[in-house]
């Protein structure tokens, strides 16, 4: 690599690290709903048609901004249910760590669970999204997995089933003034009634 084309790739990622951190502290503030992507732009010191080379549009943003946090609770949870030898205690510790990040801000949590639903499957922070629910279900499939009498398959459909009910969970129109430990709790309330088949 040329060190022209060397210092434009450096110049591109820190363009985007700024893109990122502006919208994440004007999302977190305000919510996604009353931020503009031209206060997005000004913040991140580049002009809006730059912020447009990065993302389509807010629902793009959001879902980049909102991706890194989702990783993050992801590698937290995982390494919490890593040390518990409760199956259904070790998938709620992956759950609890997901819905805690996605109520962080709840407006924002439940745009990115709508941009993850109907967003651009061509897009790549979309894509990025869908992956991370997979991931989600791998762990938790994993975790279904130390238990002799569940098989690879069955797993993988109860991991399948675990991630709809938290997602329906922290989507629901009714559960937007429940506080997160509550949501929890109903999904464990799911979960563990899924898992005495």
């Amino acid at each position: 690599m040329s060190p022209q084309a060397g210092r434009r790739e450096r110049n591109k990622q820190q363009k985007l690290e700024r893109i990122t951190a502006a919208a994440r502290e004007l999302f977190a503030e305000r919510g996604v709903d009353e931020v503009t992507t031209q206060e997005i732009a000004d913040k991140a010191d580049i002009g809006a048609g730059t912020l447009f080379l990065y993302v389509k549009n807010k629902g793009e943003l959001l879902l980049l901004v909102q991706n890194a946090g989702y990783a993050e609770a992801l590698a937290r949870g995982v390494a919490a249910a890593e040390n518990l030898p409760d199956t259904l205690d070790a998938i709620m510790a992956i759950i609890h760590s997901i819905v805690e990040c996605n109520r962080t801000q709840i407006d924002n949590g439940r745009t990115y669970l709508r941009e993850m639903v109907f967003g651009d499957s061509a897009e790549p922070h979309h894509r990025d999204a869908l992956a991370l629910t997979l991931q989600t279900e791998a762990a938790v499939a994993d975790v279904l997995q130390r238990e002799q009498r569940i098989t690879p398959t069955d797993a993988a459909a109860l991991a399948h089933i675990v991630s709809a009910i938290m997602f329906l969970s922290m989507a629901a129109t009714g559960n937007i003034t429940t506080s997160t430990g509550d949501i929890v709790q109903q999904i464990r309330d799911q979960v563990r009634v899924l898992l005495r088949r």
